[in-house]
This record gives C-alpha cells, structure tokens and sequence, in this order.
C-alpha cells in the first residue's frame, strides 16, 4: 500500500526535467505526467524559476510533502499536477 496525502490525494514520487518548463511526474498510483508549468510560474515565488532556468531545473521530490519543490521555496500542489494533465503513460492497475 502506498502512501497517501491526508486528503487521499496522489502524492509525486519522482521529478524529471525534460525541455523547457515541462517535468514528468511519477505519482504513487502509478500515473506519469508531462506537466508545462512555463504558464504557472507568475508571482513572487514562481517568478525566479522563469529567469533562471538552472534553477527551475534543481526541482526535487520532498518524500513528506509528496510534491515538487525548489530550493527557492516553491512548491505545487501534486493534485493539481496530477489532475490539470493527461497520463504520459497508462496508470498501472492497482493490485
């Protein structure tokens, strides 16, 4: 059994940088996301990663969070990244 956020929600388990602004995105439910995130990253926080793409690209995995994160700060939402984008790959049936 996985874990879970306390909300149910998928959590992120794995990050990697492909072109530009896009991350795929394992999740724990076997889901695998290809996300632009170059529309998102407006306002304060956000703003840095734009400017600075080696910084976008030092995006991790916090296992506590079970999100994205930047050592700037930032961070998103996983069941928003999970629930805005299409499956890159087929989900894996649970077991």
């Amino acid at each position: 059994m996985s874990a879970k956020s306390p909300k149910n929600l998928p959590r992120i388990v794995r990050v990697e940088p492909l072109r530009g602004f896009i991350l795929r995105l394992d999740f724990d439910d076997g889901s695998v996301r290809e996300v632009d995130l170059e529309p998102r990253l407006w306002g304060p926080v956000f703003e840095p990663l734009r400017r600075d793409r080696a910084l976008f690209r030092r995006v991790f995995v916090d296992p506590e969070l079970g999100t994205i994160v930047w050592p700037n700060g930032a961070d998103m939402d996983p069941d928003v990244l999970h629930g805005d984008h299409e499956s890159a790959t087929p989900a894996r049936p649970a077991r």
